[in-house]
């Protein structure tokens, strides 16, 4: 898993100035989804969202959990902790477990949620990718070198490790903690050992845009309410179209493809290739000065579901089962890896409530016959919306009276980029009305009242809209830990 990629920075995906010749072949090898999305544009929601098949409105995991809050949050805390994980499921079922890489759901001081073998940053977010303090079980050491590097290495040193232990089946999940995209870690010249193949790309694979007036918007908001010492956004309006930062960006996705191929061909020389099931994916998307934003859904206000911060990157590599070079137009959720998972290893989780909308799509993995909806749904806060072959619609929460939100329809059959809302025109209203119906038949089945923010709930540690919520429902609504 990368942190912050769209699906358009693979070659796979029609990007000819990217260099990814190791996913590339995996893509060649393998099946890719063309229409892979994730519920929410932010790490930690949609990190817990894999993790345990559910919506944020669900695991109560809304934004990115903001680590400068790490003090506040009790011993061992982690934000999916009442819940089955996969990776708790699958130790349960004998596999052996790891994580190496990027967290962000928790504390980071031992291992949690079934995993046995724990190597992370210390902390959550990206700040360099060098000189990080890293813990690799119960011990703390700097590591200053690229951190991909480093997580590379401890991958295939976990493989080589597991091939000594054949008889045991294992789970491995490796969250890069790039190419992330963010100031100060890609602000400058790239570094990496794959800087000289962009230091002349024009970058013609990204558009050039005026910036987006709903992100101005929402920097005038936030350095309005954070007041004077509060945090400074303004890099989000001044890396679209910065070259050297997208060149310094697409040198970090060619840095992990690399660290996939090593840990490809590890699997292959120790003899595991023909019976592990690899995926890679994405947390989320990211907008690189696409519609004139940088950055995330929650980088506009309101929050966006443009394609480009939603779409990631899905590509599925099982050599025994499925045929080479096939391509999926399925819209599916990353949440439905967790019902996927298990279901294609035939492992049936211990679940307490039915309400789980992860939905398994290993039928697809062995080419077999299956029905499908071919819609997705997506949470952002104050933004929810159902998106489909021929639609995208944005409800936006109503209830303040301060912050007056419009709803947003696309249509993507006209209008494959989402510039024209079609939102409260008289032809449109049939279908608009079919899809608001739709979105609140989902959140109605599946949203749990704790952290149902439209309807007087909270979120866990923080929140980026606090104003908004507190506006709706009163001054004493407040996350909690």
């Amino acid at each position: 898993m990368t942190d912050n990629q769209p699906a358009d920075l693979l070659g796979c995906y029609g990007n000819t100035e990217i260099h990814t010749p190791n996913l590339d072949l995996m893509s060649q090898n393998g099946l890719r989804f063309e229409n892979a999305y994730c519920p929410n544009a932010m790490c930690s929601p949609s990190r817990a969202s894999v993790w345990t098949g559910l919506m944020p409105c669900q695991h109560g995991v809304h934004t990115w959990l903001d680590d400068r809050l790490t003090k506040d949050w009790p011993d061992d805390w982690n934000a999916v902790e009442e819940f089955e994980t996969l990776p708790e499921i699958l130790k349960r079922s004998g596999f052996a477990t790891a994580m190496i890489g990027k967290y962000h759901l928790g504390k980071l001081d031992k291992a949690q949620n079934g995993i046995e073998h724990w190597i992370t940053m210390a902390r959550g977010h990206t700040l360099d990718f060098y000189n990080n303090e890293m813990r690799v079980n119960d011990k703390t050491f700097t590591y200053d070198q690229h951190s991909v590097d480093f997580f590379s290495e401890k991958a295939v040193e976990y493989v080589e490790d597991r091939a000594a232990s054949p008889e045991q089946p294992f789970f491995l999940i490796l969250p890069f903690n790039g190419p992330y995209g963010h100031w100060p870690s890609i602000k400058g010249p790239a570094t990496n050992q794959f800087w000289q193949l962009y230091a002349d790309k024009p970058m013609n694979s990204v558009p050039r845009e005026g910036i987006n007036k709903k992100a101005i918007e929402l920097y005038d908001l936030q350095k309005n309410l954070s007041g004077p010492g509060g945090p400074d956004f303004s890099s989000l309006l001044q890396i679209p179209n910065d070259l050297i930062s997208l060149r310094n960006y697409y040198s970090q996705m060619s840095l992990i493809d690399h660290g996939v191929g090593m840990v490809m061909n590890a699997l292959n020389k120790n003899g595991l290739d023909k019976n592990t099931l690899v995926i890679f994916t994405a947390d989320h998307g990211f907008s690189l000065g696409h519609h004139g934003f940088w950055g995330h859904g929650q980088a506009t206000w309101p929050s966006n579901a443009f394609r480009i911060a939603y779409n990631i990157p899905l590509l599925i590599w099982a050599p025994t089962s499925i045929d080479s070079g096939r391509v999926s137009k399925n819209f599916v959720s990353s949440t439905d890896l967790y019902a996927t998972i298990l279901d294609f290893l035939e492992i049936t989780p211990d679940i307490k409530t039915n309400k789980v909308p992860s939905r398994s799509f290993s039928k697809l993995l062995t080419n077999e016959d299956f029905s499908w909806q071919d819609e997705i749904y997506i949470e952002q806060e104050e933004t929810r919306a159902i998106r489909t072959p021929e639609w995208s619609y944005l409800k936006r929460f109503k209830g303040s009276k301060t912050y007056i939100l419009e709803d947003e329809l696309y249509d993507l059959t006209t209008d494959p980029d989402e510039r024209l809302n079609k939102a409260g025109q008289k032809n449109h209203a049939e279908i608009e009305k079919l899809l608001a119906d739709k979105l609140d038949t989902f959140f109605d089945q599946y949203a749990d009242p704790k952290f149902d923010l439209w309807n007087g709930g909270t979120v866990k540690s923080n929140t980026s809209r606090p104003w908004l919520w507190k506006d709706a429902w009163g001054d004493d609504w407040k996350p909690i830990t």
